[in-house]
C-alpha cells in the first residue's frame, strides 16, 4: 500500500494584502463618461490527460500510479478531484489595471465572477489555483505562492458594445507541472525526513502572459510518519508553476534520522518539466548495491523512461 507524504512548506511574504476590487459601481453606470455594462464570466477548464509509466516488468503494476485524469468544472471548480481555492480577475485598458477581484471557495459567486464593464476594448486575465499563502502583486503583475499547487489560467480580449453577451464563458488551461517521487525500497526504521531540493522551482505566475517567475533553489523537508518505517513504494509530489516550453532542473533527494545523518542520497540530473506534466521517478535511494533505476513519467499526453 503506497501512502502519500504531503508537501509542507511555507515563505513568508511581506506584502500586503490587496482588497477585493478597486472598482465597485452598480449595473449601467457612467464612470468617466463611459457607460458600463456588468458582464458575468462563467469560468471552467477543459481538460482530459492520461499519462501512465512503465518501467520494465513493473509497468503493469504501477501503470495506475501516475495515471491521471484532469477536468476542471465549473461548478466547484475542481480538477483531479481537488477544488481550487482562490479565483482572480484583473480587467485592463490601455496597459492601465482597471478593476480586479478575487474569489475564494467560500463566496457563493465562487466560479462566475461579475464586473462591470465600459465600452472598448479590455484584456481580462482569469486566474485558479488551490495554492497555499498566495499573494497578489499588481506592480509586478505576479501571483506567488508558499506552496504552488495546481493552477489555471487565461487571457481573453473583449470588446464592450450595446451588442456584448451579458454572460461570457472562459476556459482555463494548467500553467503548472508536477513532479513526483517513488521510493521503492522499505523506508529505514530511523528514517525522520525526507527532503526534495531543485535547482531551480518556480512558486510565481506572471499573470499577464502565463508564464513562470519567481525561481527558488531551497529544500523541501517532509516528516516522515513513524507508521510508514519499513514500508516500501512510498511516494512525494509537490507542484511548480511552468511554461509550455520543457525546461530542466537537477533534483536531490535525502533522507535522513533525527539527528539530520543523511540515510541516503541521490541526484536526478536534468529531469525534464513542462507545463501540465507529469514528471515521475521511481527507484531504490538505500539498497545502493541494486542501483537507482528510474520510471520518468513524462507528461499527461506524453511517455518518457529513463535510468540513471
Amino acid at each position: 500500500m503506497k501512502k502519500n507524504f504531503f508537501l509542507l512548506m511555507g515563505i513568508a511574504a511581506m506584502l500586503t494584502a490587496c482588497e477585493k476590487t478597486i472598482l465597485t459601481d452598480e449595473d449601467m453606470t457612467t464612470y468617466d463618461g463611459t457607460e458600463r455594462t456588468r458582464i458575468t464570466f462563467t469560468v471552467n477548464g477543459d481538460f482530459h490527460s492520461d499519462a501512465a509509466t512503465r518501467s520494465g516488468s513493473n509497468a503493469e503494476a504501477n501503470s495506475s500510479l501516475f495515471t491521471l485524469h484532469s477536468s476542471l468544472t465549473r461548478a466547484s471548480l475542481s480538477a483531479d478531484g481537488k477544488d481550487m481555492t482562490d479565483l482572480w480577475l484583473l480587467d485592463y485598458q490601455d496597459g492601465a489595471l482597471k478593476q480586479q477581484l478575487h474569489q475564494q471557495t467560500g463566496d457563493p459567486d465562487f466560479g462566475t465572477p461579475s464586473l462591470s464593464l465600459p465600452q472598448g476594448s479590455h484584456t481580462l486575465y482569469f486566474v485558479a489555483s488551490r495554492g497555499k499563502q498566495p499573494v497578489l502583486s499588481t506592480a509586478e503583475h505576479t501571483i506567488t505562492w508558499g506552496t504552488p499547487s495546481d493552477t489555471f489560467w487565461q487571457a481573453v480580449t473583449l470588446t464592450v458594445d450595446e451588442n456584448t453577451a451579458a454572460t461570457q464563458t472562459v476556459t482555463l488551461h494548467r500553467v503548472t507541472t508536477k513532479l513526483s517521487i517513488t521510493i521503492q525500497d522499505a523506508l529505514p526504521t530511523d528514517i525522520a525526513t525526507i527532503s526534495l531540493e531543485p535547482t531551480n522551482w518556480f512558486y510565481a505566475l506572471d499573470y499577464t502572459n502565463g508564464s513562470p517567475t519567481g525561481a527558488q533553489q531551497q529544500a523541501v523537508p517532509i516528516s516522515v510518519p513513524s507508521s510508514c518505517a519499513g514500508q516500501k513504494n512510498q511516494s512525494v509530489s509537490f507542484f511548480g508553476l511552468s511554461s509550455a516550453d520543457e525546461w530542466q532542473a537537477d533534483i536531490t533527494v535525502t533522507a535522513t534520522d533525527g539527528d539530520d545523518n543523511i540515510l541516503g542520497q541521490t541526484v536526478i540530473r536534468n529531469a525534464p518539466f513542462k507545463a501540465n506534466r507529469v514528471t515521475a521517478y521511481k527507484g531504490n535511494l538505500f539498497n545502493i548495491d541494486s542501483g537507482f533505476t528510474l520510471a520518468l513519467d513524462g507528461a499527461w499526453d506524453e511517455e518518457y523512461s529513463g535510468e540513471w
